[in-house]
């Protein structure tokens, strides 16, 4: 297993993305050194031999802890970086690293799910928060505003008519109009004028925890060893060239891995309800 160094974040060091199969087999190491951890606290280890063992447990499942912690520390950036602010806002990052952190505390290797499936929703969730309190915004101002970028990046080319922003957020052209407005002063408060390459609002951000069961049971039937990467990919949690990145591949390959899932989704029994539930979202 290699990693190489990328940097410093929240006094953290940052490593190179793990590979799928290095990420899956810290899972044990973890789980076990949780479970030493609760049985050491509990203080009923009364021999010295299993005392030792416990402890050696619990060491190992706190550096396999610290090491997943490390090698997906690149994801802060990507998500600071993405909304258009410069890699060094300390406001973003240190609410990015909390979001990591957090997943990590909350993070079951048992349920089968990547570490930076679900991570990516804690951080999007507390930059989405910093963000929003830089700026100013009310929740249902920042929510409005993240979806009228989202409506902008679903029509790439053209300018956008009030009567359309109104329609797309379900709000009068009065409220369409202040929007567009709140907008503009959102971008311009941004170190730089980019535009988002990928945001989602945080209430409407889907968790892998959040669906059906009979989504995931079939999603993972159909798309087999790459269901996380189309999850990811569907739900704009990774760009595609993360996704590659962690799987060592090219994007070019990863592109048709998601194409697979895509025509294996559409082949699906369950494609009418699959398609009725992903449309949404």
């Amino acid at each position: 297993m290699k990693s190489a160094k990328r940097g410093v974040i929240g006094g953290l060091q940052m490593l190179a993305p793990l590979s799928v199969e290095d990420e899956r087999s810290l899972y044990p190491l973890i789980q076990r050194g949780r479970d030493a951890a609760a049985s050491l606290a509990d203080g009923g280890v009364e021999q010295a031999r299993d005392r030792r063992l416990l402890l050696r447990q619990r060491h190992d499942g706190q550096e396999a802890e610290s090491l997943l912690l490390r090698a997906t520390c690149g994801l802060v950036r990507t998500r600071v970086l993405e909304r258009g602010y410069r890699f060094g806002n300390e406001e973003l990052e240190a609410a990015g690293v909390e979001g990591l952190v957090n997943a990590l505390r909350r993070f079951d290797p048992n349920r089968g799910t990547r570490f930076s499936t679900y991570a990516n929703y804690w951080i999007m969730k507390l930059v989405n928060q910093a963000i929003q309190q830089q700026v100013g915004f009310s929740d249902t101002e920042m929510r409005l505003v993240l979806k009228l970028q989202k409506f902008e990046r679903s029509n790439p080319g053209r300018k956008v008519t009030k009567r359309e922003v109104a329609q797309a957020l379900g709000v009068s052209p009065q409220k369409a109009n202040e929007v567009i407005q709140m907008n503009r002063e959102f971008v311009s408060r941004r170190f730089e004028s980019t535009d988002f390459s990928e945001v989602a609002a945080t209430s409407s951000a889907t968790d892998i925890g959040d669906a059906p069961p009979w989504v995931i049971d079939e999603l993972r039937r159909v798309c087999g060893d790459d269901f996380d990467s189309f999850w990811q990919f569907t739900f704009r949690t990774m760009s595609l060239e993360e996704i590659a990145t962690s799987h060592a591949i090219s994007r070019q390959g990863m592109s048709k891995r998601i194409e697979r899932c895509r025509r294996a989704v559409r082949e699906s029994p369950e494609a009418t309800r699959l398609q009725a539930w992903l449309d949404r979202q």
